[in-house]
């Protein structure tokens, strides 16, 4: 019985994990950003589709509908207003600006948070599930809203595939992930081709930050650990490598479970930290690291 439920619950979070590291990657892997205001773009997300609900008396549907408007304007606003000027102006040399860059959007997440805190205090925020009750998969009485979240990740995920690999404007975000100076060449703009990647972030936070909320529920004390998870995962997984993401989340979510389930929840991001310095130490890329 045990093992049904470690391997039911850590698919479940592990495929929120694997959802929030897959923009993070993404984002990494075509622009070279390291967006360290990732999970206060998460958290913003949960906590207007919980005003939607809580404030607004708006129904479940309309309530995850503004929180992934949210999260996707909240990731354009950190590109246009944070990233974009930094990687524009002359006045910062080439080699620095990804420094600059780097501690603009930590200052830029740690901002959200405090707004968030002052608007609507540190207490945890659970959004109401669009799926209600309970269902029995292999003798473990499982909530519905459980499987609901996985196959949701999943299915953005696939979305995601289809349009990278089967769409235009997908190969050239693939492309400009390859070889940035080869697409210039070929007439494809790149500033073009950030703002695309930036937006089906925002897409890929708003969503995975509504299913947070609905799943485990946050708080503005909640920003450190996503950014921390998410930069965990995506540099276990390789920098740059989206797969390698996805791998990786598997591997930090079922650690956690197997960690809270047969030693403690307090300990459970132990295992996984300590996984990582082993892993950079033998294979400082990553386990499918580009670069």
């Amino acid at each position: 019985m045990l093992f049904w439920q470690i391997l039911i619950d850590g698919f479940a979070i592990s495929s929120l994990y694997a959802l929030g590291a897959t923009g993070f990657a993404l984002i990494f892997g075509v622009s070279g950003v390291l967006n360290l205001s990732h999970g206060a773009l998460m958290v913003a997300a949960v906590v207007a589709a919980w005003a939607a609900g809580n404030d607004l008396h708006a129904g479940p549907y309309s309530g995850a509908a503004l929180g992934v408007a949210v999260g996707f304007a909240a990731s354009l606003v950190t590109y246009f207003l944070i990233v974009r000027p930094l990687q524009t102006t002359r006045k910062i040399r080439e080699e620095e600006k990804e420094i600059f860059i780097l501690t603009a959007t930590l200052l830029w997440g740690i901002m959200i948070q405090e707004l968030i805190a002052y608007l609507y205090t540190n207490n945890a925020k659970t959004v109401a599930p669009i799926v209600e009750g309970v269902v029995l998969l292999a003798g473990v009485r499982t909530p519905t809203n459980e499987i609901f979240t996985a196959l949701v990740c999943w299915l953005v995920i696939g979305l995601l595939w289809l349009l990278v690999n089967r769409s235009r404007a997908g190969k050239a975000v693939l492309a400009a992930s390859m070889n940035p100076r080869g697409v210039t060449l070929l007439g494809v703009e790149l500033s073009q081709v950030y703002i695309a990647v930036w937006a089906i972030y925002g897409v890929l936070v708003g969503v995975a930050g509504v299913l947070l909320g609905m799943f485990l529920g946050v708080s503005s004390y909640s920003v450190g650990p996503l950014t921390a998870s998410a930069f965990s995962i995506v540099v276990l997984g390789g920098l740059g490598s989206v797969s390698g993401a996805l791998l990786a989340a598997y591997v930090v979510g079922y650690l956690e479970t197997i960690t809270a389930y047969l030693i403690s929840p307090a300990y459970r991001t132990i295992p996984a930290l300590l996984l990582l310095v082993a892993v950079m130490y033998v294979r400082p890329r990553g386990l499918l690291g580009r670069r």
